[in-house]
């Protein structure tokens, strides 16, 4: 690679980790986050937000998740942003104050649904806050299409940081279940201030870029969107709806929140990931597109160890994070992790068929899972209670990988490397096993995964998964550089 390629690749790389590192807020602070709240408002209280929630992403995600994806690939291909960032905003804006607007008029009969009155207020006052989510959704997508990512990297933070503190601060104030609501409206809020510094795309102005173009891509990724956020979500509220308690869905939401966590660093990499190969095609430079995908996939399989790690300290970490009234998520956890995993790999692919310009196929990969989970459920649920939901949740999360993994070969030739998949399940076996066997209490515990986590990345260089290139950009964003390497930084 020559010097010119090695500086644009370790500046796309740096911006990239910023993004990814803010992304990653959300683990330490959802955890601290659950647990404050876990402890503050009980299984009940706990019950109660999580499926209102659930039932509100089901709207933002169904809205703007498609839109965020056309947003990104426009964007990244344009050699001026504007005339997209206007027509992106204007829909956006329009179609979050619609999705407010169903969910107000829609929270009695949902209430009505899942056998909870309380729920009517939550979902009301969730409402109000989806207008500012669609806001700091399309200026985060423009600052990623553009490849900003450190910019994109500061917003982000903020949104982490002040929706922590906000609910903390609203539900110590005495506000309970409604405190936590506002936090997470704030928090939006806050992001969209910090995210307007850097780009400003105008409402009022005009735009040249047509309305048809983004509805081309948004319509079939709205049809993914739905399908994937609904499919999701599902066995929360079946596991509710066929006979469980308030207290039983708050162990569930537990479950799915901790399920979440790994699976988290790739919805965070994929705005990335659609980004770099609409520029790549863009730019006809730098990197392949099929490269950057290829690579995509490789550190979607090489999360196999960590989630092995999580099940097997899933007892450990349930008791630090919820407490000991959460003791039954440990189980669940155990199996929804895995469909978590799963459901990465549909992002990625999904994403990979988005900037590949198969938009349509997206919607066909996911359009099965939805009638399939309802029957499934339908039939474990009264079996086999919580657990039944969670199997039939992952082996269908694992069907829609797979075949999203066919359409990618189809497409491009591209399947994971198999070198890849051998060494994440050579090295699952030692990290499973160091996580059962090393017992640790309280906040040993990040030790623990810490120590655990460092001797698979260990492993993974020791075995031969990172090229030669990868390690010299790592070295080079640690600043250890070799004598030749700064001679030739120095020509």
């Amino acid at each position: 690679m020559r010097p010119a390629s090695v500086r644009r690749a370790r500046h796309e790389l740096s911006g990239a980790i910023r993004s990814l590192l803010a992304d990653a807020l959300f683990v330490p602070t959802g955890l601290l986050t659950a647990a404050f709240l876990t402890r503050q408002l009980g299984p009940e209280g706990y019950g109660w937000l999580s499926l209102a929630t659930a039932v509100t992403t089901w709207v933002e995600w169904i809205i703007l998740s498609a839109f965020s994806r056309a947003t990104i690939k426009f964007v990244g291909e344009a050699h001026d942003w504007r005339p997209v960032g206007t027509t992106a905003l204007r829909f956006q804006l329009i179609a979050g104050g619609g999705g407010g607007l169903l969910l107000w008029l829609l929270a009695g009969p949902i209430a009505v649904l899942l056998k909870e009155p309380r729920l009517v207020i939550y979902l009301r006052l969730f409402a109000l806050g989806i207008p500012a989510v669609a806001l700091a959704t399309v200026h985060r997508q423009i600052l990623v299409g553009l490849g900003e990512f450190t910019h994109s990297a500061l917003a982000t933070s903020a949104h982490w940081g002040s929706r922590l503190i906000l609910i903390v601060l609203l539900v110590e104030l005495g506000l309970s279940v409604s405190g936590a609501i506002l936090g997470i409206i704030g928090s939006s809020v806050i992001e969209v201030a910090v995210a307007r510094v850097y780009v400003r795309p105008s409402l009022l102005g005009g735009s040249t870029f047509p309305l048809e173009r983004l509805w081309e891509y948004a319509v079939p990724l709205f049809l993914f969107a739905l399908s994937l956020r609904v499919f999701s979500n599902l066995d929360l509220f079946f596991v509710k709806m066929l006979g469980g308690t308030a207290a039983q869905a708050g162990i569930y939401g537990a479950a799915q929140n901790l399920a979440m966590l790994p699976a988290f660093l790739v919805v965070a990499v994929s705005p990335l990931l659609l980004s770099a190969v609409s520029r790549a095609v863009r730019d006809h430079a730098g990197r392949t597109p099929r490269e950057i995908c290829n690579n995509a996939m490789r550190g979607v399989i090489g999360l196999l160890p960590l989630v092995c790690i999580i099940v097997g300290a899933a007892p450990e970490i349930v008791a630090f994070t919820f407490g000991s009234r959460f003791l039954p998520v440990a189980p669940l956890l155990s199996v929804l992790i895995f469909g978590a995993l799963a459901r990465s790999t549909i992002t990625v692919t999904s994403t990979i068929l988005t900037a590949a310009g198969k938009p349509a196929w997206t919607s066909a990969l996911t359009a099965p899972l939805v009638p399939l989970a309802i029957a499934g459920h339908l039939l474990l649920i009264p079996r086999f209670g919580p657990l039944g939901a969670a199997s039939v949740t992952t082996l269908l999360s694992g069907l829609g990988a797979l075949a999203g993994l066919l359409a990618v070969h189809r497409l491009w030739g591209l399947l994971p490397p198999a070198a890849t998949v051998l060494r994440s399940v050579v090295l699952s076996v030692p990290a499973y096993t160091a996580a059962v066997a090393w017992p640790t209490p309280g906040p040993l515990l990040f030790v623990k995964l810490c120590a655990i986590g460092l001797m698979v990345l260990l492993g993974f260089l020791i075995l031969g998964e990172f090229s030669s290139v990868e390690i010299a950009l790592a070295r080079s964003l640690l600043g250890w550089r070799t004598l030749s390497e700064q001679k030739e930084g120095r020509v």
